[in-house]
């Protein structure tokens, strides 16, 4: 089941579920599979930036991406492999794919500044872990720094068969999507999914520009699912109702430090985590914190019943 150019719908970024003393919790990561299985995603991506990647142990890792992979069964599993060097990112590649994955994920280092660096290091990516392996281009400026022109993806599409989607978290961004959108239609650029991320930020107008979907972390996924399938059928005022009874918990939990503390908070209190405990170096919830992210379910019950959950 590889990862191809077609795909679209919704593959939620999954947090990496632990106990309080900070040990993997496998029972968490099987609720999570199940869970997107029944909201009707059509893919999982494990190991993202969200998904505490670097502080996890490489057998760990592996551990995490395995255990998703067998439980989601039907649903492609893309694994984030990005690394410091090519070696890690290879040896992670191969175990993967060895087990199932669909594809992997590769984010471009922090260091690069130009448009020859950015395409010079995918290519030696494609080297190291295979032109068959399927892989998806991160391009997340905000967290990366490293700014990728419409041009300079398109190289990268152009010299590696193997890119099959781009994760736009571009911000802003909505024109990148018109633009490859664009050059597509004119026959200048092959087709790749573009799946967007950010918290799903501007997921309803990125879908009116062309994406194919959404690739992130939300608490509400399920949200994510309903706004894609509704843009997708053409009822557009029913996906902006719905995206903006959302959109002040989405702003609320994409805040840079705290945002995974309150993903898994509400994660927890949806009962698909045991715990919202993060691995170290990690931002706790304050007090106040948690109660404002209380109100902000309170309010979003009024219009989805899916907020409406059990006082904590």
């Amino acid at each position: 089941m590889l990862l191809t150019s077609a795909a679209r719908g919704v593959y939620p970024i999954a947090p990496t579920p632990f106990f309080d003393d900070g040990s993997l919790d496998l029972s968490s990561i099987d609720r999570l599979t199940d869970f997107y299985l029944q909201i009707g995603a059509t893919g999982i991506t494990v190991l993202g930036q969200l998904g505490e990647a670097p502080k996890l142990e490489y057998e760990e890792s592996l551990n995490v991406a395995t255990r998703m992979i067998r439980r989601a069964d039907t649903l492609p599993v893309v694994v984030g492999v990005t690394a410091p060097g090519f070696a890690a990112m290879r040896a992670l590649t191969r175990e993967v794919m060895d087990r199932g994955a669909a594809g992997v994920m590769i984010a471009p280092p922090n260091t690069l500044r130009t448009d020859d660096q950015i395409v010079t290091f995918y290519r030696q990516a494609v080297e190291a872990i295979g032109a068959d392996v399927p892989f998806v281009i991160q391009d997340y400026p905000l967290t990366f720094s490293v700014q990728m022109s419409p041009g300079v993806i398109r190289r990268v599409i152009e010299e590696s068969p193997s890119c099959v989607m781009l994760k736009h978290e571009d911000w802003p961004g909505l024109d990148k999507i018109s633009t490859l959108r664009a050059w597509e239609r004119a026959g200048d650029l092959r087709h790749v999914a573009i799946l967007t991320g950010n918290n799903g930020l501007f997921l309803d107008y990125e879908m009116e520009r062309g994406a194919d979907g959404a690739n992130t972390g939300y608490a509400f996924p399920d949200m994510l699912c309903d706004v894609v399938r509704l843009s997708a059928a053409g009822d557009r005022e029913a996906a902006h109702d719905l995206f903006d009874a959302h959109l002040p918990l989405l702003r609320y939990e994409q805040q840079p430090g705290v945002g995974l503390a309150v993903r898994k908070y509400l994660l927890m209190r949806r009962g698909l985590l045991s715990s919202a405990a993060q691995r170290k170096p990690s931002a706790a919830m304050s007090a106040a914190t948690r109660a404002e992210v209380e109100h902000l379910l309170g309010r979003l019950a009024v219009h989805d019943p899916r907020a409406a959950l059990a006082p904590a």
